[in-house]
């Protein structure tokens, strides 16, 4: 059964909220970008990848409430077959334009509702999926931080400055540095547990936090081991945004 973090954001894409389909596009635009990139071989530009990555996200948002979690099928498997689906249309479009002909796509209904038969997900992909979920939660945890907390917290975590230099810098103590990081820590958590629950369709899913280092319960894990994954994670996001940025330019 869907949680009702994952109902209510599929509500407000089928309102139309702008501010959902942001948040859907921001969040996994990189990713299937990528994949479609990856899948064309060179053979479709940047403005082609980019309209069939919103169709993809289009076609999960109206497709969604066909979802049977009894099949134990990841958010992740579904966006991978869908995106499979938007490509494989629009190479069949150009073959028919080219030749005058050719095969009909399969449905959208069939590739939502047999994701097994599209491409299987390796595991570079799930961890980008898993990614993209704890950069949400980042940008997330800035946007209700006050500045100078989060700024402490990036400098001391994504930069990795001393906690004696920053201190230094800002002109106050070792331990109200280390009160801001907690502070930040705190919400950072919070927002990841939510972020997780939205978009995850199974129990494994929800439980991918804790095999990747930053479970979000502080009883399960140290806030050192919770930092060293937010910073690893957050510098892998940052390198596959410079990449989808420089396929826009190339």
């Amino acid at each position: 059964m869907l949680s009702n973090l994952t109902t209510g954001f599929v509500g407000r894409l089928r309102a139309r909220d702008p501010a959902a389909w942001f948040e859907l596009w921001e969040t996994f635009g990189p990713i299937l970008r990528a994949q479609l990139r990856k899948w064309g071989g060179g053979r479709i530009g940047y403005e082609t990848v980019q309209d069939l990555s919103q169709e993809t996200l289009a076609a999960l948002s109206t497709s969604i409430d066909r979802h049977d979690p009894e099949k134990g099928a990841r958010f992740s498997t579904w966006l991978l077959a869908i995106a499979k689906h938007t490509l494989s249309g629009e190479i069949d479009r150009r073959m028919a334009l080219k030749r005058g002909a050719g095969k009909k796509p399969a449905s959208l209904d069939e590739a939502w509702a047999n994701p097994s038969k599209g491409p299987a997900p390796d595991l570079p992909y799930e961890q980008a999926v898993f990614d993209a979920k704890v950069e949400a939660a980042i940008r997330a945890a800035e946007r209700e931080s006050d500045f100078v907390d989060f700024s402490v917290y990036r400098m001391r975590i994504f930069e990795s400055q001393s906690g004696k230099d920053l201190a230094l810098a800002l002109g106050v103590s070792e331990p109200t540095v280390s009160r801001r990081l907690t502070k930040v820590r705190s919400l950072l958590r919070q927002r990841l547990a939510e972020v997780i629950e939205k978009y995850s369709f199974t129990d494994d899913e929800a439980g991918e936090a804790g095999r990747n280092g930053v479970d979000p319960n502080p009883n399960k894990a140290s806030d050192a081991l919770f930092d060293e994954a937010m910073c690893e994670i957050y510098h892998r996001q940052m390198a596959l945004r410079q990449v989808d940025e420089a396929a826009q330019v190339d």
